[in-house]
């Protein structure tokens, strides 16, 4: 099960950073086929959201056939593949690009302080 966060500042709706979450997951097969995904009403809670909000990430997503509701049982990841394109994936690393140099530029990091850092990590982990 994936973990969701909903970040206000990006500017995507709500409802389209689940469907974003949901898609990653299941391409990156953090999310199985046939897992159960939290009810419509528990992950509104969760994320403290309006349910009507999390009904339409829900409902986008079945007409995709990316989910299966089933009637008193819930929702489940159904068994249609996810594949993201170059151009999605890069899309989505160029966001979390931008997102953390905006948030290191303001405590005073440049982004050669940023690439060092990274190398750094880089090297540690071979």
């Amino acid at each position: 099960m994936i973990e969701f966060k909903l970040d206000p500042r990006s500017g995507v709706p709500f409802y389209r950073q689940i469907i974003d979450q949901i898609r990653y997951g299941i391409a990156t097969g953090q999310l199985k086929v046939g897992e159960q995904l939290p009810t419509a009403r528990s992950l509104a809670v969760q994320l403290k959201i309006n349910l009507n909000t999390v009904n339409k990430a829900y409902k986008e997503l079945e007409i995709q056939e990316i989910l299966e509701t089933q009637q008193g049982s819930g929702t489940f990841i159904g068994s249609v593949k996810v594949k993201l394109s170059e151009k999605e994936r890069q899309g989505k690393l160029a966001n979390i690009c931008d997102e953390f140099v905006n948030i290191a530029s303001t405590y005073g990091f440049s982004v050669e302080d940023i690439i060092n850092e990274l190398k750094k990590r880089l090297a540690s982990r071979r």
